[in-house]
């Protein structure tokens, strides 16, 4: 099992950008796809973004669909959420995770392991 470290959370102005960063280690990061998902205060975690292992095929939520950017670099174990023109709905700790299977629908919440401590968004007005 993959072991998962999310960095790069922290203030944004709305409308601004930021990148996020997931670490990879302890397992073979480039045999799974892997998820972007996030959690607000009250509300289950959710699915924001997912890449195939080869990275060539990206999906996104409708919430984030043209705004934010998923890519990862297997050489360094390394998978990215690019997040532009922000807001206030985009405020909540973002997690990185493995996917169980190849395949099939990534807006799916249980099929992906691995989560790491998650790091925070914070969108400012």
């Amino acid at each position: 099992q993959v072991q998962l470290a999310e960095s790069g959370g922290g203030l944004v102005q709305a409308g601004g950008s930021l990148r996020l960063s997931c670490a990879g280690s302890g397992g073979f990061f480039s045999a799974y796809p892997m998820g972007w998902l996030r959690q607000r205060p009250g509300k289950e975690r959710e699915y924001v973004a997912a890449i195939t292992r080869d990275g060539v095929h990206k999906y996104y939520s409708d919430s984030v669909k043209g705004r934010f950017a998923i890519y990862r670099d297997n050489t360094k174990s390394m998978v990215y959420l690019e997040m532009d023109r922000v807001n206030a709905e985009d405020a909540a700790v973002y997690y990185c995770a493995a996917s169980r299977y190849e395949g099939g629908e990534y807006d799916y919440p249980p099929r992906y392991f691995g989560w790491g401590q998650g790091t925070e968004v914070i969108v400012s007005s």
